[in-house]
């Protein structure tokens, strides 16, 4: 049971880490996939990877032993096709198509020259690893690029054919240089491949496909079938992927348990009818961002009590009264919420202030200053965006308006301001003024243009 943190966006403290991962073990993981993106350190000409915040050296030593001493397995995952490297003007030379940093060009020997020396980089601060992950999911622009239809035009050669060649160089790489990792790949890419061509293409002797699916209805007789096409093909082990958070909006603040927990019990179902030999784990994916360039959804603490049903459910192989109380002690959580979002209580875990004060700001702020300003009649029919502008104001509906717009305003900076001191105990400050541009300064603007107008009005 792997839990997916992923970092290529609002990458919390190491510190707050050290916190969370004896939560984990707790709760029933048993691992992290760990998807570093731009927050691993890399060197040398890789260097400019990294962002303003990634980690140092020691504090992914440090966290690494960590979790050795929760007895946590680590996974690291570098997500081909590479967004965050093609982005870089210095490698777009390796973009498959020009305009785009969606995938990596897989006839240039530069471009498996650069997985490799990535690899190396991760596995040099990385002991005793039994998986890799190497990504490979939503390629969706491999096969567009010029050289890519030159290669196309020859006899018998399909985008599958293509695909597969890239992974299987991927893979050998990695073999090759340490046999005793085992590559995994997501595998969206395979699905809709024939038995003939995944047998053929050499691929199912290399890596183990993780068959992804964050919905609550994902057809588990279809699951359990497509297992059986990957064990006819060759593959060895699969694994599966669910979702605590990050699954249900790209722009999603808060995170609906119920959702993400009848996505883990129909993965249940599916494992309970395949053959017992063939699962080697699954991972609860956590997604930070929809992609590089996507803005953030649900932060990694909001998202806690989620994760924490999720792992649970998947421990116990099911979910009941007595699991739920036991997830409320572990959390200190007295009302666990499960078909409703979440209201804001307090719990003890690591971030639970982060938890309450963003869920009563995702509640309550905009719907009170909604009401304020659309649904107040002073407010509409005295001090309406005409008469802001002019300044025009009777005396008397100043009285009206006034002290509860300064009272709105007051209230909410006070509450940002706590927000803003507990999201520095978690992450640097490009993740917290990301989440306040995206989430609070647009409501909190207009409030305070309001008073401001009141004011010289």
């Amino acid at each position: 049971r792997l839990v997916h943190l992923d970092l290529k966006g609002a990458a919390p403290r190491a510190q707050y880490l050290e916190q969370v991962l004896p939560l984990l073990r707790a709760l029933g993981a048993t691992g992290l996939l760990l998807e570093y993106e731009d927050t691993f350190p890399y060197t040398g000409p890789l260097e400019l990877l990294q962002a303003p915040h990634a980690y140092s050296p020691e504090e992914l030593q440090a966290l690494l032993s960590w979790a050795r001493a929760q007895g946590l397995d680590v996974v690291p995952l570098l997500p081909l096709p590479l967004q965050f490297v093609l982005k870089h003007k210095q490698f777009a030379h390796l973009r498959e198509v020009k305009e785009l940093p969606s995938a990596l060009n897989p006839h240039k020997e530069e471009s498996l020259a650069l997985v490799k020396a990535m690899i190396d980089q991760v596995m040099a601060l990385h002991e005793d690893l039994q998986w890799f992950h190497i990504g490979c999911d939503e390629v969706y622009y491999l096969g567009q690029g010029e050289e890519s239809k030159q290669w196309l035009q020859q006899q018998n050669n399909t985008p599958e054919k293509l695909c597969l060649s890239h992974i299987k160089a991927v893979a050998t790489c990695l073999a090759w240089s340490y046999p005793m990792v085992t590559p995994i790949v997501w595998d969206d890419m395979l699905r809709g491949m024939s038995e003939e061509t995944l047998a053929e293409s050499g691929v199912p002797q290399l890596v183990q496909p993780m068959i992804w699916d964050y919905t609550t209805d994902i057809n588990v007789e279809g699951k359990v079938q497509l297992i059986e096409k990957y064990r006819r093909c060759g593959f060895s082990k699969v694994w599966f992927a669910s979702a605590f958070k990050g699954a249900t909006g790209a722009n999603q603040s808060l995170t609906l348990i119920g959702h993400h927990l009848r996505n883990q019990l129909e993965w249940l179902q599916v494992a309970q009818r395949s053959p017992a030999d063939v699962l080697e784990g699954i991972a609860l994916t956590g997604w930070q961002r929809y992609d590089h360039f996507a803005v953030l959804c649900e932060l990694l603490p909001v998202a806690i009590p989620s994760l924490a049903v999720c792992l649970q459910a998947l421990k116990n192989g099911g979910y009941s009264e007595k699991i739920k109380e036991n997830v409320e002690l572990l959390l200190g959580m007295p009302n666990l919420e499960i078909e409703t979002f979440m209201s804001p209580s307090p719990g003890t875990f690591p971030g639970s202030d982060v938890f309450t004060l963003v869920t009563q700001i995702s509640f309550h702020l905009k719907s009170s200053v909604d009401e304020l300003l659309e649904r107040n009649r002073y407010s509409t029919g005295w001090f309406s965006p005409y008469h802001r502008k002019r300044k025009i104001i009777h005396p008397i509906i100043v009285h009206h308006l006034q002290p509860d717009a300064v009272r709105l305003f007051s209230k909410w900076k006070a509450v940002v301001q706590d927000l803003q001191a507990a999201m520095e105990q978690v992450f640097h400050r490009c993740a917290i003024e990301e989440w306040m541009e995206e989430n609070v300064h647009p409501h909190l603007q207009k409030l305070q243009e309001v008073v401001e107008d009141l004011d010289e009005a």
